[in-house]
């Protein structure tokens, strides 16, 4: 059953569900404007491409829409493991991985993450260029966070809006167009969810 409805009333809980594998997304959504503090989590069973995994993460945007901070918990059978990411004002990110390590680097000016698996962080572009209201072609770099190795990397996705609630949206693991609710959150990624 795909979500319909107009706006959702906020806070929200937004959930998906993978078209053909075991894997569910759910997240708390509290927006202020463009401001975005969320609170999710991806649960996956295994499949043929990877080994069971939990994932919970905590976002936070600035007021422009723009990622703050993201913090992620991955939990295998065998072990968990934490990432935490966060763009300062200079706009430079600090990666700590999960042995602890520090990196900082300027992702070519990215200003959203985006995390493989997931319609949630898809979002955060769409919202904060405000692709979702207008015509136009975006190509955007964004700090790109695979799942489940918590591997960090830069990766350019490109946008390209009609207008409607369709995008097409060409990703390192996707070729595709995504629908999105009046808010901007996607409803159905083919190939990789819908809300349920």
């Amino acid at each position: 059953m795909r979500v319909t409805e107009p706006a959702e009333e906020w806070p929200a809980i937004l959930t998906w569900r993978a078209h053909d594998v075991p894997r569910m997304e759910s997240v708390r959504v509290q927006l202020s404007g463009k401001r975005i503090k969320a609170y999710g989590r991806i649960v996956a069973a295994a499949t043929s491409s990877h080994p069971a995994f939990s994932t919970s993460y905590d976002l936070v945007t600035d007021e422009t829409g723009a990622t703050k901070r993201l913090s992620l918990t991955m939990t295998l059978a065998e072990r968990e493991r934490q990432l935490s990411i966060a763009r300062d004002e200079e706009g430079m990110w600090l990666v700590r991985d999960h042995q602890n390590q520090t990196s900082r680097a300027a992702f070519e000016g990215a200003l959203d993450v985006d995390v493989v698996f997931s319609p949630f962080f898809n979002a955060l572009p769409i919202r904060r260029t405000g692709l979702y209201q207008r015509a136009e072609s975006l190509e955007l770099p964004v700090v790109y966070v695979r799942l489940p190795e918590l591997t960090v990397e830069l990766e350019t996705i490109s946008y390209t809006s009609t207008g409607s609630k369709e995008i097409s949206l060409k990703s390192p693991v996707a070729e595709t167009t995504i629908t999105v609710d009046d808010d901007g959150f996607i409803l159905d990624y083919p190939g990789l969810a819908e809300r349920i």
